[in-house]
């Protein structure tokens, strides 16, 4: 539990089931409520309000995080929702995820890396809403067994024509209207272009399979040259 002590807690204005943390030294957190109590992920800080705990969504370790504390238009994410996670990596923001769509959810986390994977498992264990599968997001046939229709689709992918990715997940998974949430690392796509101008072209090609962009934010100062674009799918 952390030292500071909390002044108060409320629900985040503008995103449901988010919550904002007031500390006795004049700061703020983003926070969700924790599906574990007692249980960290990354060392974030666990706060207590009126018997309920609650786990620091920290914004510099988290590009979600990062585009709510920016003023994403909303956040599409509710509880009983099942979600695909791309590029899951250790479980940070899916465990924040995790939080929301609570018990009645579940988010199939696909990992490529096996040493990140095993970082993952160990998150999942306490945390039996999050499915994690050890494969390669370029061929979702591999994984069609496993996972159901989704609701939404997250990635976070560090691969060059990480638009084309999602597309072929979502033809795959995505249910008609299901929302799409992008990180778009533009390093990761060509270190030679412009962060623009990787942008223009990773978000034509999401539109030219379907989706209907709803916003854009950039992550800086949180994270430097990525974008995080959200949107919704229209199923041909």
């Amino acid at each position: 539990m952390s030292s500071l002590s909390v002044v108060r807690v409320y629900e985040h204005e503008k995103y449901r089931n988010v919550y904002i943390v007031e500390l006795d030294d004049g700061s703020s957190r983003l926070a969700t409520k924790n599906l574990v109590p007692g249980k960290k992920v990354y060392g974030e800080h666990l706060f207590r309000w009126e018997n309920v705990e609650y786990r620091e969504w920290n914004t510099y370790r988290s590009k979600l995080a990062a585009a709510l504390a920016k003023g994403l238009k909303e956040l599409p994410i509710v509880p009983g929702q099942r979600i695909l996670y791309l590029g899951a990596g250790s479980g940070t923001t899916v465990s924040h995820i995790s939080d929301i769509v609570g018990l009645k959810g579940a988010i199939y986390a696909v990992e490529f890396a096996p040493r990140v994977m095993r970082e993952l498992i160990v998150v999942a264990d306490e945390r039996p809403n999050i499915i994690p599968i050890l494969e390669d997001a370029r061929m979702p046939q591999r994984y069609r067994m496993i996972v159901e229709e989704v609701d939404g689709l997250y990635a976070d992918v560090a691969q060059p024509e990480q638009a084309a990715i999602v597309a072929d997940n979502a033809e795959m998974f995505l249910k008609d209207k299901g929302w799409l949430l992008l990180a778009i690392k533009a390093r990761s796509i060509d270190v030679t272009a412009e962060p623009s101008e990787i942008y223009r072209r990773e978000i034509e090609t999401l539109k030219s399979r379907g989706f209907d962009i709803v916003d854009i934010i950039h992550l800086e100062p949180f994270d430097k040259d990525h974008a995080m674009v959200y949107a919704i799918y229209n199923r041909k």
